[in-house]
């Protein structure tokens, strides 16, 4: 059971697309336009009719956009914020850039630095292991400390575990494991831990039922204290809106002066002709 949220405090949520078709991406909308939270970081984007389809809604309904599309055959990240945004971008990876998106969203006690990451998944095999190897370099790099005096959120589908994860999978290499750490180690914390330490909770599960916390919420070190709650939402998982359970987390941070917004699931009439 989570705590009742409060439409004052910042609340944002991170939600895995699994690259949609535009059917599906309609389904994704409604479901999205109808949340309580202000900033949106979706995952697994792509040069596509349905992410597109997306990122059109929202913006011709009065959000602000931040969506980098990515190359054929790659894919990406995608802010979609119904608060001010203020520039410049706080973020930039130089490997894999699409797969960074950023901004930075106002409120009452200042802006706040968003970076939604989308981490490359992996096999077995030597490129796809670099590669990711190389994303996760790339932002250690790149990526300002946790204990920099700014408000800051790092959050997406970071496809890596924490070293305590239950059960424990042999297939993950000690670099994965390690950029967790890092995280901690340079002032960000875990939000999700925050207020469930020892819960085992899972935001994507295998055709075996193995469950695996890949989709994460990190906090700047100050902002520790204002998180209110961070929990997974099972249902698009559920409803088969996407293959990932979605995350939310509220921070006792006051809003500032929401931009006016239309609901972006309901397709706009066709002009009438006179």
């Amino acid at each position: 059971m989570t705590p009742e949220t409060n439409a004052d405090h910042l609340r944002v949520l991170t939600f895995n697309l699994n690259n949609p078709s535009p059917e599906r991406a309609e389904r994704q909308l409604a479901w999205l336009a109808a949340r309580p939270e202000h900033v949106l970081v979706l995952t697994e984007t792509a040069p596509s009719r349905g992410c597109d389809l997306l990122a059109t809604r929202f913006s011709e309904a009065g959000y602000e956009v931040v969506f980098q599309e990515p190359e054929p055959g790659e894919r990406g990240a995608m802010i979609v914020s119904r608060l001010p945004i203020a520039d410049p971008a706080p973020f930039k990876v130089s490997y894999l850039s699409c797969r960074a998106a950023s901004t930075a969203v106002k409120t009452v006690s200042g802006t706040v630095d968003i970076i939604g990451l989308y981490v490359p998944s992996r096999d077995a095999t030597p490129e796809k292991t670099e590669r990711k190897r190389r994303f996760l370099t790339a932002c250690r790099e790149e990526l300002p400390t946790g204990s920099a005096p700014a408000a800051r959120l790092v959050l997406g589908d970071l496809n890596i575990l924490e070293p305590t994860h239950r059960p424990r999978y042999g297939f993950f290499r000690p670099f994965e494991y390690e950029f967790y750490d890092w995280l901690g180690q340079t002032g960000y914390q875990d939000a999700f831990r925050l207020h469930h330490p020892d819960t085992d909770a899972y935001s994507w599960v295998g055709r075996t039922g193995d469950g695996y916390r890949y989709d994460h919420i990190f906090v700047s070190g100050h902002l520790t204290p204002l998180v209110v709650d961070c929990h997974y939402v099972h249902e698009p998982r559920e409803a088969r809106l996407t293959d990932h359970s979605a995350m939310s987390a509220e921070l006792r941070l006051p809003v500032a002066a929401p931009l006016v917004v239309s609901d972006p699931s309901v397709t706009p009439a066709a002009e009438t002709l006179f």
